[in-house]
């Protein structure tokens, strides 16, 4: 069971991340999935999505799942982010994106995400990211 459902975490981020990308679709007990719609300005040459847009949407869906678990906290900030870029992600399709916590911690919460472009069954990038979470009272 999440602290936070989707429809809170998108009015908590509105209020202290409003330059986010993606829209939450779902959260569930240590997981979320975002998608992102593909514009011009996600695009490198040749049509493909770039690779800041992929490893934002990843690292803001990984978020998004900490939220759901831990509550509201502006202060839980990644401290790494890993991405493997496994094939072209096709500039004419949206983004996917399935984050899974594998750890949390006190201080601590390391994930990893999927991305996806909408239709194919094979990621086209796999992120792996450590956030810092702030002291809580447990």
């Amino acid at each position: 069971m999440t602290v936070m459902t989707a429809a809170e975490i998108e009015d908590y981020l509105d209020d202290v991340f409003p330059h986010r990308q993606g829209t939450i679709e779902a959260v569930d007990h240590m997981r979320a999935t975002m998608s992102l719609a593909i514009e011009d300005e996600h695009l490198r040459p040749g049509a493909s999505v770039s690779g800041p847009s992929m490893m934002g949407l990843a690292d803001v869906c990984l978020y998004v799942a900490i939220l759901a678990e831990i509550g509201p906290e502006a202060m839980a900030v990644t401290s790494s982010l890993n991405c493997h870029f496994l094939r072209r992600a096709r500039g004419d399709r949206d983004l996917i994106a399935n984050a899974r916590i594998l750890k949390l911690g006190r201080r601590l919460a390391v994930g990893e995400v999927q991305l996806f472009s909408t239709g194919d069954n094979d990621p086209v990038a796999l992120v792996t990211a450590t956030y810092v979470l702030p002291d809580r009272d447990d």
